[in-house]
């Protein structure tokens, strides 16, 4: 390990609590603005779900956007989140717009961070949206280039799920982000990394936010802020009495978020000071395949199939994005099955992460494998004459080509995930249900955090409840709330507003030192911690 500073040190101009994106932004800004900058991570790992995701940023109006020629921009960029969200929270929207291009130039200023465009396309039909997406995705990380930093980095899903580590080959997607921006820290030479660090409490001075306290595995320990805490740990998605207490639909054990790492700890302490909430109900919904272990996997992207709900019949269009899907099944009252046939060899016509394995689940009951519709229907408790009704009518729309009842295949996003090389008919979408033996697997509403949290500003500066800021205490990503209310406008949302209101939270901690605003990104040693065992 390279320039491991030392665990005595308890004083710092900023502290970020978290991992994820916006944390991860927000450290390494700050340290490249010359602030001595520590990250504290509840866990042992680097990344949150940050590190799980597809890394999308949805960052509009960018340079990266102006390099693929994709004629998107700030003000259609205004258009498409006026028609979605609404006027509810325009000042940070306006904020969020602003910073975008300005905070991205200054990343991809350091050579450790480098973005490039990935079709993905808007989730809304609504003025200003871009049918091929305006959000990018980091460039593959080498894992040569992180060196011994790689054990902080949470592996993908899958393996971290069963405690394994990085395959061989470069880092991807969340890995890639969170690697990225780690590497670009540790060459300031102003940036460290403190894993197993759980933030219990925080502490004030004459009103002011000036440190934490935090438990490790050594005790309890207190550090002190000169300029700020940013709150970035993600929401309270993993806490089941808070999400009773909240109304929050899902359940904890089926959010994609690594297992303990999001209970709303900090939220908490930040209410106890008297911040404000907003949004306590709300989540990034989608839907979930149960798995064998009785956890979710996220499933997005259907080639075939399709969804019933307790009467048999099918409720909406499957290949809605995930967030609108999840919102509709947190309506449909008891479980919902995912209907689909033979045709790729009994494995899930969808993308699934982690993967389902057909085998294990069929053993433990969350999958069943009938012959017939007939006795499919028995199985997952549906009328017969229902089911077999639902699939006689969805080939007819695959014949056809038309979803009369729910649309399915007429909007760019429906046909995303779908190559029309593998489709018979005419709409690729609708693929019809005639390849026994014919499965259901149960469906679960999943989540990728919750969305409400702490009210914060323009600059991410936390609010009270008389709506003022709460000196030196800051949140973005999933511990705030989020700007866009209900409505989750496209890939790499929750990402992107993370890390813009963590640099503007950094940005706001700069301004009382002279000089020391905007500083380029790189150069330095490393001075991040490892995990115990690690270095």
């Amino acid at each position: 390990m390279r320039g491991v500073r030392s665990e005595g040190d308890t004083t710092y101009d900023v502290i970020v609590v978290g991992s994820g994106a916006g944390a991860m932004t927000g450290a390494l800004l700050a340290a490249a603005d010359g602030l001595d900058t520590v990250v504290l991570e509840r866990t042992a790992l680097l990344g949150g779900t940050s590190a799980y995701s597809g890394a999308a940023c949805w960052l509009p109006g960018t340079q990266v956007q102006e390099r693929a020629d994709l004629g998107d921009s700030t003000e259609s960029a205004r258009a498409y989140l006026r028609a979605v969200v609404g006027d509810a929270g325009e000042d940070r929207r306006e904020a969020f717009l602003r910073h975008a291009p300005e905070l991205v130039a200054r990343l991809e200023k350091d050579p450790a961070v480098e973005f490039e465009f990935q079709a993905f396309p808007d989730y809304f039909a609504a003025p200003g949206r871009m049918d091929v997406g305006r959000s990018f995705i980091p460039c593959d990380l080498p894992a040569e280039e992180l060196g011994d930093l790689l054990p902080l980095v949470r592996p993908a899903l899958d393996r971290d799920r069963e405690g394994l580590g990085h395959p061989e080959g470069p880092l991807v997607m969340g890995r890639a982000l969170i690697g990225r921006l780690l590497l670009a820290a540790s060459r300031t030479g102003n940036a460290t990394v403190r894993t197993e660090h759980r933030v219990t409490g925080l502490i004030t001075e004459d009103g002011r936010v000036t440190g934490v306290e935090a438990e490790t595995p050594d005790g309890t320990v207190t550090l002190r802020a000169r300029r700020g805490v940013l709150l970035a740990a993600g929401g309270f998605e993993g806490n089941a009495a808070l999400r009773a207490e909240h109304k929050v639909a899902g359940s904890a054990r089926w959010s994609m978020a690594p297992g303990g790492a999001t209970t709303g700890d900090l939220m908490r302490a930040a209410v106890e000071l008297g911040a404000a909430t907003d949004l306590l109900d709300q989540a990034w919904w989608c839907p979930g395949t149960e798995l064998h272990d009785g956890k979710a996997g996220f499933t997005l992207g259907l080639r075939s199939g399709f969804f019933v709900d307790t009467t048999g019949r099918r409720f909406a269009n499957e290949s809605l994005p995930y967030d609108r899907m999840g919102r509709i099944m947190a309506t449909v009252p008891g479980p919902v099955h995912f209907i689909f046939d033979s045709r790729e060899g009994g494995a899930l016509p969808a993308l699934c992460l982690p993967p389902a394995e057909p085998e294990k689940n069929l053993a433990a009951g969350n999958w069943v494998k009938a012959d017939t519709l007939e006795e499919l229907a028995e199985l997952i408790n549906v009328p017969v004459d229902a089911l077999t009704d639902t699939v006689a009518r969805f080939n007819g729309h695959a014949a056809t080509g038309t979803d009369t009842d729910h649309h399915r295949g007429e909007d760019p996003y429906d046909r995303f995930f779908v190559d029309p090389r593998d489709a018979s008919g005419p709409n690729p979408c609708l693929v019809p249900l005639d390849r026994p033996p014919y499965y259901a697997a149960r469906l679960v509403l999943s989540d990728l955090g919750t969305k409400g949290g702490l009210r914060t500003d323009v600059h991410a500066r936390v609010l009270d409840t008389d709506g003022q800021p709460v000196p030196g205490l800051y949140a973005a990503g999933n511990t705030s709330a989020s700007f866009t209310g209900g409505a989750y406008p496209g890939p790499g949302l929750p990402i992107g507003s993370a890390m813009v209101f963590a640099s503007l939270a950094v940005r706001d901690m700069a301004l009382p030192a002279s000089g020391i605003s905007g500083g380029a990104v790189g150069g330095g040693r490393s001075t991040v911690t490892a995990p115990p065992g690690q270095d």
